[in-house]
């Protein structure tokens, strides 16, 4: 199984990315997809998350600004952000949950600066 991470780069605080992750090797769908993110000396933090049938959950500081969704059909997960801010900053991963197992993909770079 791999995920594969894209859609990072460089933006201006306010401004928006749309955050892709593809799923291959399985034929059937995650359990959970997830976003998570590091930044420069913190530690990795869980962002959003959704499960198979759609239930969503956020970590405090991205609510109303960031939407998770997925695609089942094709294993693909992906995070909107909005009004983005310089503490949005970091290097993103997904993750997804098959059973008992977990997969990370590599991590793509968000950064928020004028």
């Amino acid at each position: 199984v791999q995920l594969q991470a894209s859609g990072g780069g460089l933006v201006q605080p306010g401004g928006s990315l749309r955050l892709s992750c593809v799923g291959s090797g399985t034929m059937f769908p995650f359990n959970y997809m997830y976003w998570y993110r590091q930044a420069p000396g913190k530690q990795r933090e869980m962002v959003a998350g959704i499960g198979s049938g759609g239930t969503r959950d956020y970590e405090d500081s991205v609510k109303g600004r960031f939407t998770i969704s997925r695609n089942n059909d094709e294993n693909t997960v992906h995070l909107q952000m909005s009004s983005l801010k310089s503490e949005d900053t970091a290097v993103y991963y997904c993750s997804a949950h098959l059973g008992s197992l977990s997969y990370w993909g590599q991590g793509t770079q968000v950064t928020v600066s004028s």
